[in-house]
């Protein structure tokens, strides 16, 4: 099942995507909630009744009328408002290509034990425009990877039993401006202003049965689902990232019984996989140069059209723009 949520009469409203149409959740069953957030937080009790709706309308024995074209509305984040959102680090490919760039060893610690850090929650958005102060374009970047929504609140989480606490998947982008990062970083605290200003999530969340036929077994010595998933990014039309979804080491499960460690975890509690091989440009231009001293970094422009694709989840579609104004951080702090 791919849930929706549009705007509409300037509230977020939660819908079922079938055949590209939308149905909107009280269509679907009278007593549903009309938003995503209600919908979660009941989701043991509601998802059966939708999912049983959802497949009547898949093979015609539900007739509705009031469908609307998925194309013709805004979409918003699957979760508009969020709880919290993590994000993690479970890429090996990533990570080694990262630190290799940066001329330093593979750091052990990562295949002892998976790591997140907190970003902004106020800040996730769908898809549209991204909008990037001055100083965000000084090495503005992408980073492509997925996301899980928490759908069953949990403690003390063991992944062997996290997969069940998981809604959905979709799409995510985490925003990077690189050079707000890397400078505040020297301080080892953070990503924080690098990171705060955008994170997009969309265009739906696909329900874990969906992405069934996609399921492969994790990595070896790992515990969890893992799924064969094609992850791509294409800016301005033309490929710059391929990965696969498949290649996580650490699994959502191992990343949620971490993060459960002495926590509650809610419904709708986002929490992203980190950045897929080749899945930014900092990675990119790092391995770029490594082989070429001329090699031409490229960063995000103002303009410029970011397109997600994974296998099963769709298509994220951004453009960056820049907000009216000039102020920067990087022009004011002191000398």
């Amino acid at each position: 099942m791919k849930l929706v949520s549009y705007l509409k009469d300037d509230q977020a409203q939660l819908a079922v995507l079938v055949d590209n149409v939308l149905y909107d959740m009280e269509l679907i069953h009278p007593d549903t909630p009309g938003n995503m957030g209600m919908f979660l937080n009941y989701w043991d009790d509601l998802f059966p009744i939708v999912q049983a709706a959802e497949l009547g309308l898949g093979e015609g024995q539900v007739k509705l009328s009031r469908g609307i074209p998925a194309g013709s509305v805004q979409l918003l984040a699957p979760v508009p408002f969020p709880p919290s959102c993590r994000d993690g680090y479970a890429f090996r490919q990533h990570v080694a290509a990262a630190r290799r760039n940066r001329k330093v060893p593979m750091i052990p610690e990562f295949d002892q034990y998976p790591i997140f850090y907190f970003t902004n929650h106020h800040s996730i958005q769908g898809p549209g425009d991204i909008r990037c102060m001055p100083d965000h374009f000084e090495k503005l970047d992408f980073e492509l990877e997925v996301a899980i929504v928490i759908g069953r609140p949990g403690r003390n989480i063991p992944a062997a039993e996290a997969d069940d606490h998981i809604a959905g998947l979709m799409i995510m982008n985490d925003v990077s401006a690189r050079t707000l990062q890397m400078e505040e970083m020297l301080l080892n605290l953070g990503p924080a202003k690098g990171k705060d200003f955008s994170t997009v999530t969309g265009p739906w969340l696909v329900t874990p049965d969906e992405l069934a036929e996609f399921e492969v077994p994790c990595k070896e010595g790992h515990t969890g689902k893992s799924w064969n998933l094609r992850m791509q990014c294409r800016v301005n039309g033309v490929s710059v990232s391929d990965g696969n979804l498949a290649d996580m080491d650490w699994t959502f499960a191992e990343i949620i019984e971490r993060a459960s460690y002495g926590v509650d975890l809610f419904p709708g509690d986002i929490i992203g996989s980190g950045t897929v091989g080749t899945g930014c440009f900092l990675e990119l231009n790092g391995t770029g140069k490594l082989g070429d001293p001329n090699y031409q970094e490229q960063w995000l422009k103002e303009g410029d059209i970011v397109e997600m694709e994974v296998d099963g989840l769709g298509i994220l579609s951004n453009t960056i723009v820049r907000e009216d104004s000039n102020l920067s951080l990087l022009a004011i702090k002191k000398r």
